[in-house]
């Protein structure tokens, strides 16, 4: 990809006083002072908080192309921590601050959505306000990712990278396809070969959509109706157990048949098992995402002009084709079509409109209900 200044940038840069730009004993000069311009409402340091390994890496260099250019174009230096490894840890940093109106030291925050911590932000008035003004690319979002009921305009923040959550299965032990909740919950041939997750937007969201009922706005009756249909899998012995990241070693290994998965685990699964399958189930599956943030007290104009770099599609698609997670930006396909297809055609990554279609975010509310957590860790206990 390249990092060269287009034709129009270049000439932005060089106009600084009209006619002068013909006399070429003063474009060297020219340029250097262009060079050295900068909007004086950007921040010299912008700093970011994410998580390991979320962004593209230069594996000669160990330098991140993304930022660099970043900091070329805008002459903001970018302080990239990745010290986020949990949601909960991370946020327990930043809290204390947050409650006493202090700095929190960043500019950006990368936090996931089922897990409630975005919501409590914007809830509580812990985070800034999106500058839209200077983030025209936003028109470059996913529309499934457009609206959040923690944040249905998205006026505080913006997607980093999103997975869906459905079935991971292995084909040679099921015997058949796995493309419902329901045969993971009740199949009698997939007894005991059978993990759930641990994260309650995940499973519950999915069994709700097997039970017919609505994640995105969830009720006591529709939580409860979940919950006493995976107890009745667990007593029975039809599921093995509750899982992390961690069925994905199980599943490569045959030593289950089938998970709930997410979609960016399989992708790397099927590097060494092509074999194995993940699905969105029938009745619909789950989208999270790893939302940016501007805690209060940071640059909110510093970190949405970052956020509208990172939304061009040409930067997008180099992002992508480090990270392999779902990309916010549905153009930057186009651009790996060209430079990485197998990337571009790969529909873990760049979900078909039909697949997007079916997805759902769950409800932030039920995650910070302290009744359905309650409910939710009695379960995962017994």
């Amino acid at each position: 990809m390249s990092e060269t200044l287009t034709r129009e940038e270049a000439l932005r840069r060089l106009v600084v006083g009209g006619a002068m730009v013909a006399l070429p004993g003063l474009a060297p000069a020219l340029a250097w002072a262009a060079s050295e311009a900068r909007d004086p409402r950007l921040k010299d340091t912008l700093v970011i908080s994410n998580w390991p390994l979320y962004i593209d890496v230069d594996e000669k260099t160990k330098k991140r192309p993304t930022l660099e250019l970043f900091q070329r174009r805008y002459g903001v230096k970018v302080k990239y921590i990745e010290d986020i490894n949990d949601n909960a840890t991370f946020f327990g940093k930043i809290q204390g601050a947050l409650s006493r109106g202090q700095s929190t030291g960043r500019d950006i925050v990368v936090l996931t959505d089922d897990v409630g911590f975005p919501a409590l932000m914007i809830e509580r008035g812990w985070a800034e306000r999106l500058v839209k003004r200077v983030i025209p690319n936003i028109k470059y979002l996913q529309p499934a990712l457009r609206h959040p009921s923690f944040d249905p305009n998205r006026d505080y923040s913006l997607p980093w990278q999103s997975g869906m959550t459905g079935i991971g299965y292995n084909p040679k032990l099921t015997g058949r396809p796995v493309t419902s909740v329901g045969q993971l919950l009740d199949d009698p041939r997939l007894k005991g070969r059978v993990t759930l997750l641990t994260e309650m937007a995940d499973t519950v969201g999915l069994v709700m959509l097997d039970n017919g009922d609505n994640p995105e706005k969830v009720t006591d009756t529709a939580f409860e109706r979940a919950i006493k249909r995976i107890e009745r899998a667990v007593k029975s012995g039809q599921i093995r157990k509750f899982t992390g990241n961690d069925y994905a070693p199980l599943l490569a290994k045959g030593d289950i048949a089938a998970a709930l998965a997410w979609s960016g685990d399989i992708v790397q699964l099927q590097a060494d098992n092509p074999g194995l399958r993940w699905t969105l189930p029938k009745a619909g599956g789950m989208i999270w995402t790893d939302n940016m943030l501007i805690p209060k007290g940071g640059d909110a104009y510093t970190a949405s002009v970052f956020m509208n770099f990172v939304y061009d599609p040409k930067v997008q698609a180099r992002i992508e084709a480090y990270v392999k997670y779902v990309s916010p930006v549905a153009a930057a396909r186009n651009v790996l079509l060209k430079s990485d297809p197998s990337i571009a055609k790969n529909v873990l990554i760049f979900p078909t409109k039909e697949m997007l279609r079916k997805v759902h975010i769950f409800d932030a509310k039920a995650v910070l209900n302290r009744d359905y957590r309650e409910k939710w860790q009695k379960l995962l206990g017994a």
